[in-house]
């Protein structure tokens, strides 16, 4: 590696560049974002204005047409006006004020009226066209005037509507609701389309005018007769009307569109006095600053230019300074971490942002490793002198039986037999460490139950306990069903127990126990042995670690028994921990998952 970093990897040359690309994007993303919104804005303006408009004409015509006059329309008009903040004016024909929102808003009266509120005369819908297709009644729905009909009649209609609305449900399986017209008449409107005939639950009596409205259509059918004579229209007798304005009546000499026009001016005729006069709506937008518009004249481009590259400039500028303050610290690490001595050297820590962290981190990673090396050492040591002993002993003896010492009988095979175990045995612990520490230890889940698992490994120890007058006994309670790997969970407790004994006087006893506890199970193994001393217990886990440094193999095992218990209780994803009372007792517990 160069001991210079080219200019085009310089932590410094790549920051510049990315504040600048950033800065040229905020830029242009902000301008776009702003000539964006702008635009939505006075679309969404737009339409609003629109609604608010279509809302008031409607309200004030649903208003007309259910009054007579306008005296009331105050408290409507100020409502309206307070909802939509528009300024709401409303005159008779020749502009005199009949009521405001506002008194403001009376001296702000456009030339131009917004609309004509006239509940007989609506405007036509925008979709209808000058073709021969049904004509479009331009009087207000709303406008019933001696339709309405009276609370007897309209619950009189409303219990036919009802037993229709069954008759559907029953006949059908039609679901429908009953909706109230502004004269009172129900009417049924089905809840899905589909193939359904009305007909079959529909009755004349529904259909039937009341004698409310055959009252108000008789005088209907006369003001009909009047403007077909006005008209010279001619009528075959005889001429009803339905309640839905509807003739029955065939034979005209101008055709259908000249008598619906007479039913047309008929009912505006019958309707004129029920109905507030026509009158002028004058809706106005209240006040506000003016809107700024961009600016494309040659000093406008120059403002424009001139903040650009003062961004820019800036930008660059702190960048700069920013990036130098980065780079001084790393290059010091870069030093420290290319330094000759093979000692590990501890940064000194400068700064408290992020790179004072990373010296920091460093640091603790060079202590670490320290300590990985020393017990690197250490490790080593233990191994060489735990294989030297049974090694020695093993070479001893041949070199004895063949310089005729010794006789090759069975009781020295035996004792050959005995060092190859040992050795053996303590390679297949190391191998196992090894495993756990290279994360590539293979374990066997299924289901098992642990308590079969524990008597087992007690009757396992029952020679080797009786023969140290040390007692086994096992309490278990029923339900210790879990996943685990059968082999490497009797190697734990195998372990624990053969530690136990170790360590347990004759005459002493050794408990193990398992019980159920949340999400898991826990094991424990006590004994009554010799115990741990306090400041001891904390290495209790530790490879090739004995409580009493000078204690012989014979008693003291190898020092890995533990130390796989603990790796074995990880990889099941449990949890193993120890506690002691020096010569009294010894508790091994451990927690496995389900």
């Amino acid at each position: 590696m160069a001991p210079e970093v080219p200019l085009r990897n310089s932590l410094l040359l790549r920051l510049l560049i990315a504040s600048f690309t950033i800065s040229l994007v905020s830029i242009a993303a902000t301008a776009w974002l702003t000539a964006r919104s702008t635009t939505l804005a006075i679309k969404q303006e737009r339409g609003q204005i629109l609604a608010d408009d279509a809302t008031i004409q409607n309200t004030l015509e649903g208003f007309a047409a259910m009054h007579r006059n306008w005296d009331e329309a105050e408290d409507t008009v100020q409502e309206l006006a307070r909802r939509t903040g528009r300024g709401i004016v409303i005159t008779t024909r020749a502009r005199e004020v009949i009521t405001a929102a506002e008194r403001s808003d009376i001296d702000q009266l456009p030339l131009n009226a917004s609309a004509v509120i006239d509940p007989l005369h609506l405007s036509p819908p925008p979709d209808q066209g000058a073709g021969p297709s049904e004509q479009v009644s331009r009087i207000d729905p709303r406008a019933v005037g001696p339709y309405r009909l009276p609370p007897g009649e309209r619950k009189k209609l409303r219990e036919l509507a009802h037993q229709e609305a069954s008759c559907f449900y029953d006949t059908q399986g039609l679901r429908t609701h009953i909706v109230e017209e502004p004269s009172g008449r129900p009417s049924i409107r089905a809840l899905r389309s589909g193939p359904v005939t009305l007909q079959t639950c529909a009755t004349k009596e529904l259909l039937a005018p009341t004698p409310t409205e055959a009252k108000a259509l008789t005088e209907l059918t006369a003001l009909v007769r009047t403007c077909a004579e006005r008209n010279r229209i001619r009528i075959e007798e005889p001429l009803t009307i339905d309640a839905q304005f509807r003739l029955d009546q065939a034979g005209f000499e101008q055709g259908t569109s000249a008598l619906d026009d007479c039913v047309e001016e008929g009912r505006r005729e019958q309707l004129a006095p029920h109905v507030a006069p026509a009158a002028l709506l004058f809706v106005t937008s209240p006040a506000r600053s003016a809107t700024p518009v961009f600016d494309l004249s040659r000093a406008g481009t120059l403002r424009v230019l001139g903040t650009t590259s003062l961004i820019l400039t800036v930008t660059i500028t702190i960048t700069a300074v920013i990036a130098i303050r980065l780079i001084r610290p790393l290059r010091t690490l870069t030093k420290a971490a290319r330094a000759p001595s093979g000692r590990h050297l501890q940064i000194p820590i400068t700064t408290k942002d992020e790179i004072g962290y990373l010296a920091a981190a460093l640091n603790e990673l060079s202590e670490r490793r320290e300590r990985t090396d020393e017990q690197r050492r250490v490790m080593v040591s233990d191994i060489a002198h735990e294989l030297r002993t049974p090694l020695s002993n093993i070479r001893g003896w041949l070199d004895a039986a063949q310089d005729g010492l010794a006789d090759p009988d069975s009781s020295l095979v035996a004792s050959l037999q005995e060092e190859a175990g040992l050795l053996q045995h303590i390679i297949d612990d190391l191998q196992v460490l090894a495993a756990a520490d290279a994360g590539s230890l293979r374990l066997n889940f299924r289901k098992l139950n642990l308590r079969e698992l524990a008597e087992q490994s007690l009757d396992a120890h029952q020679t080797a306990a009786q023969a140290g007058r040390v007692a086994l006994n096992g309490y278990f309670t029923d339900d210790l069903t879990i996943e685990g790997d059968p082999v490497r969970l009797r190697q734990i407790l195998g372990n624990l127990l053969s530690n136990a004994i170790r360590h347990t006087p004759p005459g002493g006893s050794i408990t193990v126990s398992a019980y159920r506890v949340e999400d898991g199970v826990e094991v424990h193994v006590a004994d009554t042995g010799s115990g741990i001393q306090p400041e001891d217990l904390p290495r209790i886990f530790d490879r090739f670690w004995r409580a009493e440094q000078s204690r012989s193999r014979n008693t003291g095992g190898s020092g890995l028994g533990l130390s796989i218990v603990r790796h074995l209780v990880q990889a099941h994803g449990g949890e193993v921990s120890v506690v002691s009372s020096p010569g009294t007792e010894t508790v091994f517990t451990v927690r496995l998952p389900n």
